[in-house]
């Protein structure tokens, strides 16, 4: 399935084909994005998808369908994943799993360079339990597990895909601290970007590129998005969530790219063709593609 000549137009660097959404069509969804010139990056949330994104990249064996393998912090407790975040896909309830570094780092190895991030790992603040000493527990099971994984990110030198929901000044505190952000640049990308403007210029300053998606249809974010520099942005659909308006579909997929695109040609009196343009270079930048 390598296509030479392919170059493309834009490329979604967090598309989640590997989930159980796309179980029944995932090949079919891959072939409609690269009929379009949308390549894929699809970041892993637990060792299941993280394994079926390398798998993906292993049989398509094509230079823009790439994996990320990493924990996310929902899938360090047992929690039901209820309607207000599925938005029309189906609810689940997450399978508590311990970050076991050894198992990731197989997955690495084995997948070679159609390994492309360690990711999607971070901080999610959505659910707080409201006992103190539960809460101290919960959010340091999540700053130990990211600290760990950050540290297998720069002993690859991989790139991190950055999950934050409500946490920004705590994943903040993390990378000012941690080596990866001296030591590799780019650093990563702060995925589905939801901060303020103070926080993205510290973002910024610390060399992190930055992900917009479908939230920035739901969420005002305009502001913000005229204040983070091209070079800077990442284009991503978090399929099958976060879905734009107008798409005639429930379910988000890796073409629908290209409506963030045009979102953010909007907001910065750009052409479409350059925000494609420059995301793209950007891509290629951050996930040395």
């Amino acid at each position: 399935m390598y296509m030479l000549d392919f170059t493309p137009k834009l490329i979604d660097t967090h598309g989640h084909v590997n989930f159980n959404a796309f179980k029944d069509d995932g090949d079919e969804v891959i072939q409609r994005a690269l009929d379009q010139g949308v390549g894929i990056i699809m970041p892993g949330s637990q060792i299941d998808t993280s394994k079926r994104a390398v798998e993906y990249a292993q049989k398509w064996n094509h230079p823009y369908i790439r994996a990320a393998v990493g924990l996310h912090p929902i899938h360090l407790e047992d929690i039901e994943v209820d309607d207000s975040e599925v938005e029309g896909q189906a609810k689940f309830h997450t399978r508590k799993e311990e970050f076991r570094r050894a198992a990731y780092e197989d997955l690495i190895k084995s997948g070679g360079d159609k390994v492309v991030a360690v990711g999607e790992v971070g901080l999610d603040y959505w659910r707080l339990p409201d006992d103190p000493r539960k809460l101290e527990l919960y959010k340091n099971r999540q700053i130990d597990t990211l600290n760990t994984q950050l540290d297998l990110a720069l002993d690859y030198k991989k790139p991190v895909i950055l999950h934050c929901r409500k946490a920004h000044d705590d994943i903040l505190s993390i990378i000012e601290s941690h080596s990866i952000t001296k030591f590799l640049n780019p650093p990563g990308v702060m995925h589905c970007y939801t901060g303020n403007k103070t926080q993205l210029r510290a973002f910024l300053a610390l060399g992190w590129y930055i992900g917009y998606n479908g939230i920035i249809f739901k969420l005002n974010l305009d502001d913000v998005i005229k204040e983070t520099p091209p070079d800077r942005i990442l284009l991503e659909t978090d399929s099958p969530y976060l879905t734009p308006p107008n798409v005639g579909a429930e379910r988000n997929e890796p073409i629908f790219v290209k409506h963030v695109a045009e979102k953010i040609a909007e907001l910065k009196q750009i052409s479409f063709e350059e925000v494609a343009r420059q995301t793209t270079e950007n891509a290629k930048k951050v996930f040395r593609l």
